[in-house]
């Protein structure tokens, strides 16, 4: 039952097309797909996700081993709708719950060397997936974000889903989700503005004056 990092990008899945089990009958015929299915279907696309919130592989890889987890126990009293939604809600909810776990040892008290263990992670060398649509600064950015500010957007953002979708995995109003998103962004903007280039007085840019 344990999903290796083999099953990770770079290892050999592909989920350009996921494919929803779902979506093949209706409700009445509608029979779980085998473990190996789910993950050879949602493999990429739950790492995918759990990189964008963690910001770590190794933190990525450990979450998408509790998302399969998670699924292979929940897959006989799963309603069938959108597979893909419900990875999201799992997915994105184990990241949140495991965040506030953090914040709350960290608040009563975290040692030297636990905080060592937690935050001294080295990137693996040839995790290339993840750097092929963001770059260093913008992971940054996205990692300082508060969890609940981070989930919003990178659902919103990279994973495209509406509002509506957001409010539902998250579990929130939708006032809540437009706040968050609107707030996370705003911050974004903040942590990314050394990146714009610089107007001089006459309007011109910098490269456009030289």
């Amino acid at each position: 039952m344990e999903v290796t990092a083999a099953q990770y990008p770079g290892g050999g899945f592909v989920d350009d097309q996921p494919t929803d089990p779902a979506a093949a009958g209706s409700v009445a015929e509608w029979t779980p797909p085998s473990w190996e299915e789910i993950v050879r279907d949602h493999s990429t696309r739950v790492y995918r996700l759990a990189y964008r919130l963690t910001g770590d592989p190794h933190d990525a890889e450990d979450l998408t081993q509790e998302v399969f987890v998670r699924v292979f126990r929940s897959l006989s009293s799963y309603t069938p709708g959108t597979f893909e939604g419900w990875l999201h809600r799992i997915t994105t909810n184990l990241f949140l719950d495991t965040a506030r776990r953090r914040a709350r040892i960290r608040f009563d008290g975290l040692a030297d060397d636990a905080a060592e263990r937690v935050h001294g992670r080295e990137p693996a060398p040839d995790d290339a997936y993840h750097d092929r649509h963001f770059d260093a600064d913008v992971q940054a950015a996205l990692d300082a974000l508060a969890p609940e500010f981070r989930a919003a957007v990178v659902l919103c953002d990279i994973e495209g889903l509406s509002y509506e979708e957001i409010a539902a995995t998250l579990g929130v109003k939708l006032g809540t989700v437009r706040s968050r998103i609107h707030r996370g962004r705003a911050q974004l903007r903040a942590a990314l503005e050394h990146r714009a280039p610089r107007i001089r007085r006459d309007g011109s840019s910098p490269r456009e004056g030289s």
